[in-house]
């Protein structure tokens, strides 16, 4: 028999800080990957959905402005594709080959739907968005056995300090075995790669109680085991924010765009599942900041974290009980 859907109606955890410096409530921006429909298709039905004023910004890439959840913009997700987004770029032949390679590549490159920073007390109403990508036939990850999709949050940083920012590499850091263990990638996320977690040596220098770093010190120790965007916690966005010229020294090329926001990537989008939310994810987010304030509790990780002699999948059941503690 048949098993029924399950709800999506579960509902968004608040964090310890709501609210940002200057008292307004922090925002989170959403990434969510798929297959299926075009970006134009796409677009059009959520602005049929939710109102709005359509921009065609290239053949595959859409902006919806002043829809009833904010701005979105959906597009094709290669940059190649996009060529009079890149700077020095004229308009001539190449914007033209790009747009008819995308017509074919569409089919084999996802889409990508961003929103706009989205304030976190209201994170209940991007299941709209959900509903209708399902609508238009949108696929995720159960779908397409050889493709990848994700789904990334960008939650704004409480405070812009260098407390705040080691508080919540360390909380991170230390959870990611439990938080990739209930995040169940895919299989193919496993076959294909995703991002790599961070490494062992650069754990143990940060889960020390007393790593408590400026802001420069702290950038250096990141970039010296970490100078990749390959991290389910890029940090690159918010150091480039703090720090461009010491960011640049190591990754004059990267692609990065700097911004107040932590960049959390998830390997797992099931869009056409009608049982999926992005609940949990966002859920078990905000336990890496509940840990991120409990200065207590985070020190207390740490050293157990530095005694500790077994695998990252025995951690994983270790660091659940002092979530639940």
């Amino acid at each position: 028999m048949a098993q029924p859907a399950l709800s999506t109606e579960i509902d968004f955890v608040l964090p310890p800080i709501l609210h940002n410096e200057q008292g307004q409530v922090r925002t989170v921006g959403i990434e969510i990957e798929f297959v299926g429909p075009s970006a134009e298709r796409t677009v059009q039905a959520l602005q049929e959905a939710l109102g709005g004023r359509l921009i065609e910004e290239d053949p595959h890439a859409f902006a919806l402005k002043e829809s009833a959840i904010g701005d979105l913009n959906v597009e094709l997700d290669s940059r190649f594709l996009h060529p009079g987004k890149q700077a020095g770029t004229q308009k001539g032949v190449l914007p033209k080959i790009a747009a008819l390679f995308g017509f074919a590549a569409r089919y084999l490159v996802p889409c990508e739907l961003v929103t706009a920073p989205f304030p976190i007390d209201q994170l209940q109403e991007l299941n709209r968005v959900l509903t209708i990508l399902r609508g238009v036939g949108a696929k995720g990850t159960q779908d397409a056995p050889f493709y990848a999709f994700g789904l990334h949050f960008n939650p704004e940083i409480p405070r812009q300090d260098a407390a705040t920012v080691t508080a919540f590499m360390k909380s991170f850091a230390l959870l990611n075995p439990w938080l990739r263990r209930e995040a169940s990638p895919d299989a193919t996320r496993n076959l294909l790669g995703f991002a790599d977690p961070f490494p062992a040596e650069y754990v143990r220098r940060i889960a020390a109680p007393d790593y408590w770093p400026d802001i420069a010190v702290f950038i250096d120790d990141y970039l010296a085991f970490n100078a990749t965007r390959n991290r389910d916690l890029d940090l690159l966005p918010l150091l480039h924010h703090f720090d461009e010229t010491r960011v640049r020294a190591i990754l004059p090329n990267e692609k990065i765009n700097g911004r107040p926001t932590f960049h959390y990537r998830l390997p797992d989008a099931r869009v056409s599942d009608p049982g999926w939310s992005i609940a949990p994810d966002w859920n078990r987010w905000v336990c890496v900041e509940r840990q991120a304030y409990d200065r207590a509790k985070l020190d207390a990780v740490g050293s157990a974290y530095l005694s500790f002699e077994g695998e990252d999948k025995s951690w994983a059941n270790v660091v659940e009980q002092f979530i639940r503690s």
